[in-house]
């Protein structure tokens, strides 16, 4: 292993080189202040209309809910995640929680939530689709080639990198958000209790395993579900450059195959062999939320699973075609 370490410093001292990477930061620093200000503006907006009483901003949620699911233009899709919001709100009511308690840390909990399915898979994808596909497109990976060092010992030397970059992604996302958000909404609420465990059964919710945890434990158990979403996207992604010779193509493909998913993970209820894709599994931390799994049967263990299957079936396929495939033709 002593000479893959000067090859790890090599790929990380041009992953650092890239532009693209900087453009990620920038993206992040761009759109978080304007999701910010929205999220700025619909509270006022919530505490002219409620008068600052969040009891009764959730109470009048819940009734809106309610006296949707008797609507016939409602498709039956939405009234069952209308159905377990209900009780999952009431819960809270009951229990004398705010959710939505306006504050940073809160911001950052429901942005990451929202990201983790299309937008936090994007950013990866774009440092992870050239990191093979992009020398050969250039020629360099002629030159790294004709170097005395076995072939998989390169091709790890880019994974281990691609893992480093994607951590640093994903905790870079949960600071910058806590940062600018907490200027606006402050920067307490570590402490707050969030409630964990519920369990969707059919329609209705399993309280019985329901209980809290400070929101900081919350944020961390979440962080490790996105990031564990980010390495196997990162994956995919970085064996979609092995197959192709084209950068352009391979990031077509993976930006195909992420949308595709965010539309399926709305239409597939009905079809059950979805629930084996990557893409419809993407959202873990919904199953902490205690959100509506996208396909019926569906739990954390299972997408746990599924999302390891298709990590190692990508790994092995990169090594395989990287060692044995005219890499240089």
């Amino acid at each position: 292993m002593s000479n893959i370490m000067p090859l790890i410093r090599n790929e990380t001292i041009k992953m650092v080189k890239k532009k693209r990477l900087y453009i990620i930061f920038i993206v992040l620093a761009v759109l978080v202040p304007m999701f910010t200000y929205a999220q700025m503006k619909s509270a006022e907006n919530n505490r002219d209309k409620f008068g600052g009483d969040w009891r009764l901003e959730l109470q009048q949620a819940i009734t809106d809910n309610q006296n949707s699911l008797g609507s016939d233009r409602v498709p039956e899709e939405y009234k069952k995640y209308r159905t377990v919001y209900i009780q999952q709100m009431q819960y809270y009511l009951e229990n004398d929680v705010n959710p939505k308690e306006p504050n940073g840390v809160t911001f950052t909990r429901e942005f990451m939530n929202n990201a983790v399915g299309l937008f936090i898979p994007l950013l990866i994808m774009a440092i992870a689709s050239d990191l093979v596909s992009g020398e050969r497109t250039t020629g360099t990976i002629k030159m790294l080639l004709t170097r005395p060092v076995k072939r998989w010992k390169v091709l790890l030397s880019k994974l281990v990198t691609l893992i480093m970059f994607v951590s640093i992604i994903v905790v870079s996302a949960y600071i910058i958000c806590y940062v600018i958000s907490g200027a606006v909404f402050g920067y307490k609420g570590f402490g707050m209790p969030i409630f964990t465990g519920f369990k969707v059964v059919g329609t209705d919710v399993d309280l019985s395993a329901v209980h809290a945890v400070d929101q900081w434990l919350y944020l961390l158990m979440q962080a490790g579900l996105i990031w564990f979403v980010s390495v196997i996207v990162a994956i995919l992604a970085f064996m979609v450059s092995v197959l192709v010779r084209s950068t352009a193509a391979s990031i077509v493909i993976m930006m195909a195959a992420l949308i595709a998913g965010t539309i399926l993970t709305n239409m597939a209820a009905s079809w059950q062999s979805a629930k084996y894709l990557f893409m419809v599994n993407l959202e873990l931390p919904d199953y902490l939320s205690g959100g509506l799994p996208p396909i019926e049967g569906m739990n954390l263990g299972f997408s746990l699973i599924v999302l390891s299957v298709w990590g190692i079936a990508s790994l092995i396929v990169s090594f395989l075609v990287f060692t044995k495939r005219d890499i240089l033709n």
